[in-house]
């Protein structure tokens, strides 16, 4: 069993607690589905959010998910002119027997801009 790394991410709509909760917990849904992950592949999980959201933390809605367990940390992304706006990023490292090249990155909706590299 390797540890690995997921990257995602999503752009809010509005900057609200209910929105970004839901929001959030669909980015993780995906994030675990389309790495064949439970909560117990899960080493911990980084959340940021751009200085314009200030309405919740986005692991409030992990634990919404029944990470209960799941050390969780959140910070604020640098304040980039031009940087895409309500954006809430995440990075999951995990236990897995996938390689590095069979990861699946996650970027919903519009955050799909920002790394179309390995968004999928």
């Amino acid at each position: 069993m390797a540890v690995r790394a997921v990257r995602g991410a999503v752009q809010l709509e509005r900057d609200e607690a209910g929105h970004m909760g839901e929001q959030v917990r669909a980015l993780l849904t995906a994030i675990l589905e389309r790495n064949g992950l439970t909560d117990e592949d899960l080493i911990s999980i980084w959340f940021t959010a751009t200085p314009d959201l200030h309405s919740d933390f986005p692991a409030a809605a992990a634990r919404g998910i029944g990470l209960a367990d799941v050390p969780l940390i959140c910070a604020q992304e640098l304040d980039i002119e031009g940087a895409m706006p309500r954006v809430v990023r995440v990075l999951a490292h995990i236990e897995t027997d996938r390689t590095r090249s069979e990861i699946a990155h996650v970027y919903l909706g519009a955050a799909a801009a920002l790394r179309k590299d390995i968004a999928q």
